[in-house]
């Protein structure tokens, strides 16, 4: 397991992270035909709020980055990307088990949506989200507080 840190994201991280965006979901959105070189990079500037973002860190530099928002009854878990040659060293998991934790002690309900036939989306069941439904592009998920 590597050692890694979150900290608060600034506007400042706007860039770095959709570039690491566009990065991570280049083969999904290849694979599904949507892939647009400077529409998978404004869509993240376009919904960036360093309020409800998280950088995660690696040794002091940039690794990735998460974001849950609250919106009506639920928490969106949204921009949660991870570069990839540190995908699947359990940082994801312990990212995500440390937001759940805060959204279960609050009693909160947790939406997402993953890129359809994403590997990302075994994580989420992992951790507990089940379908909720499921479009041509997107799989929209969800989990009910423990």
């Amino acid at each position: 397991m590597v050692d890694w840190d979150i900290r608060q994201a600034s506007a400042a991280d706007a860039a770095e992270a959709a570039e690491l965006r566009a990065l991570v979901l280049r083969d999904d959105l290849e694979r599904l035909g949507r892939y647009d070189e400077q529409r998978v990079r404004q869509r993240l500037r376009d919904g960036f709020d360093p309020a409800h973002t998280w950088v995660i860190e690696v040794d002091g530099a940039f690794a990735g980055c998460v974001a849950l928002r609250r919106a009506g009854d639920a928490h969106w878990l949204e921009h949660f990307y991870l570069a990839p040659r540190l995908q699947g060293r359990g940082i994801g998991s312990g990212v995500l088990r440390g937001l759940l934790e805060q959204c279960d002690r609050d009693g909160v309900l947790v939406r997402l949506n993953v890129l359809r036939g994403s590997s990302a989306r075994r994580l989420y069941e992992r951790h507990g989200f089940t379908l909720e439904t499921e479009g041509p592009v997107d799989v929209f998920m969800v989990r009910e507080p423990a």
